[in-house]
């Protein structure tokens, strides 16, 4: 008769808050997280004896002196961070205060109470490796699922059945050593539960947070197989995910600093090395040159008609397949909103920093032809021709200063 009474409560809340509760599919999925570019998990205890603010609460001051630093620093900070808490046991793979870190998969074990701030200024606002602990590479795929009961009851029942079938197909599949799975707090969209978050490499590297909801356990072994297995999206159940990370991304920024300070010191350089008698003969010179290579493009190569361009907002996915953008769905009740609003992260390519370095640039008869260009000439050959059409502006722009200057004198 235990056993009957025991089905009979888990079969209730399973119809009231489980996976076949009414609202189960009704809303839609896209666009329900906002952007963020990194996520961090910090390990603390068993979900069952979280509070509902884990975060916030006074009676656990790790997460609470954790979650307060990053308000603090949140301007220094220059990406977009989210704190999470996951289960933590000693003697396992995560132990009570270690911190993770995605998409840099890089982990820190032990953080106490006393060294917060410094962990922060350290590791999240400087960039550095943490001054009092031993940085380590995590690998393999990661899974946090929402368990988080005291916060929401669907999350309470949706999330330990996922996580118990995630453990039964991965040692079924042996993937014990390349897949972890472990229980999260709230991650926001409670009536999406069961809700989970995969983070894993693609075939080029890239890392990111894929969100998915509505998830059931009859789902886990299509995750397993097709998005950590084979790295395709299920797209029914995709919130989206966090912004991939990648080299090239991280090195875009630097390599758009450096161009516009190249551009700055060439155009210094170029006014130094002109006479300012003949400076309006030199941005003449340049003029044509910029108006030669523009019909030059517009013929296209080989007389070839141009390329269409790439859209640059479509979203790739780490199998390499293009989604496109979806809309976000109309909002719910106030509650909902509310939920959807402390959510985050989103599906965002990375960026590239890959130069074209086949464009040559070559004078036209005509510059050449022209009074004094001699030391312009030198430079422009080995230059990008974006490089010199942008200083051939700046000088533009300084000519036509010295000419209202001039004007300006002999109305004197």
């Amino acid at each position: 008769m235990a056993g009957a009474a025991e089905k009979f409560s888990l079969d209730a809340g399973d119809v009231e808050f489980g996976f076949r509760r009414p609202e189960m599919y009704k809303g839609k999925l896209a666009g329900t997280v906002e952007p963020y570019g990194r996520h961090v998990f910090l390990c603390y205890k068993s979900y069952e004896s979280w509070p509902s603010r884990v975060e916030d609460s006074e009676s656990e001051p790790l997460p609470k002196l954790l979650s307060a630093a990053l308000k603090v620093r949140k301007n220094d900070i220059n990406v977009k961070t989210r704190l999470t808490i996951c289960g933590g046991r000693e003697g396992t793979e995560f132990s009570d205060g270690d911190v993770l870190i995605f998409p840099e998969m890089i982990k820190y074990r032990c953080l106490k109470d006393s060294v917060v701030d410094g962990f922060v200024d350290d590791v999240l606002v400087n960039g550095k490796p943490w001054a009092s602990g031993v940085q380590e590479v995590l690998s393999g795929s990661h899974v946090f699922v929402c368990a988080h009961a005291s916060r929401d009851r669907r999350c309470g029942v949706c999330g330990p059945a996922l996580i118990e079938k995630f453990k039964e197909e991965i040692e079924l599949r042996g993937l014990k050593d390349q897949v972890s799975v472990s229980a999260c707090s709230h991650v926001g969209g409670h009536k999406y539960a069961g809700n989970l978050i995969i983070f894993s490499a693609d075939q080029e590297g890239n890392i990111a947070g894929h969100w998915y909801g509505y998830v059931t356990p009859d789902d886990v072994a299509e995750l397993l197989e097709q998005h950590i297995g084979k790295g395709e999206i299920i797209q029914h159940l995709w919130r989206p995910q966090q912004r991939p990370v990648n080299l090239t991304a991280r090195c875009a920024t630097a390599l758009a600093a450096m161009q516009l300070s190249k551009l700055l010191i060439v155009s210094f350089f170029l006014l130094e090395a002109m006479h300012f008698d003949n400076l309006l003969q030199h941005v003449s010179a340049a003029n044509i040159f910029s108006t030669q290579y523009a019909a030059k493009q517009h013929r296209g190569k080989m007389g070839a008609p141009a390329e269409p361009a790439e859209k640059a907002d479509e979203l790739k996915i780490p199998n390499g397949k293009d989604l496109e953008k979806i809309e976000k769905p109309n909002g719910d009740s106030s509650q909902d909103k509310k939920d959807d609003a402390s959510s985050c992260c989103q599906g965002d390519n990375g960026f590239s920093c890959c130069r074209d370095g086949n464009l040559e640039v070559k004078e036209t008869t005509e510059v050449q032809g022209r009074k004094g260009p001699g030391k312009m000439s030198s430079w422009m050959r080995n230059w990008e021709e974006r490089d010199v059409l942008t200083a051939a502006a700046l000088v533009g722009a300084v000519a036509t200063i010295a000419v209202a200057y001039s004007f300006y004198r002999r109305s004197g």
